[in-house]
């Protein structure tokens, strides 16, 4: 997990080390401790089509609450999930993040990373071009996820079956 400074106010250096442990859950498949980074309102949201601006009323690849989330993490660590056998694995190539936004005040802080995410199984591999922007909300725990955006760059093509988180 990320270290909370001493001062209670993340640096530039917290939220942009924030987004890369995030990363680093997700490819060595700690979930649970991925889902504990998010608020209990927290969302994770895959935009269907570029320059998507409304998630609620236009069509989503992905638009989970933290509820949904955890049914999917549950569903990845069962023994009955056929299609996770053999079980997929994932890959971020990661930019370096950038910090759009720090509101102190009000404890809300965006970052923007451009990045290749790679899923394999078994024989197959993909590969996504991909853009996120994480809201990040500061509570007594530390740093959360309010909002995880993925834009994928050719979202509108047809695609493949993405099975873990990007």
């Amino acid at each position: 997990m990320t270290r909370e400074p001493a001062s209670g106010l993340p640096t530039r250096d917290d939220l942009i080390d924030f987004v890369y442990r995030e990363a680093e859950l997700i490819d060595e498949r700690h979930f649970d401790a991925w889902l504990a980074l998010f608020a209990d309102d927290g969302r994770y949201w895959i935009p269907a089509n570029p320059g998507q601006t409304d998630a609620r009323l236009q069509v989503s690849l992905m638009l989970e609450d933290k509820l949904l989330l955890k049914a999917r993490v549950e569903r990845l660590a069962g023994d009955r999930t056929f299609s996770q056998q053999p079980a997929s694995r994932c890959q971020h190539v990661l930019q370096r993040p950038s910090v759009t936004a720090m509101d102190h005040q009000r404890g809300h802080y965006r970052l923007r990373t451009r990045y290749l995410y790679v899923e394999a199984r078994g024989a197959d591999q993909q590969v996504f071009a991909c853009t996120a922007a994480h809201t990040l909300v500061r509570v007594d725990e530390g740093l959360r996820i309010l909002e995880k955006r993925v834009d994928i760059l050719n979202a509108d093509a047809p695609l493949t079956m993405i099975q873990l988180f990007m």
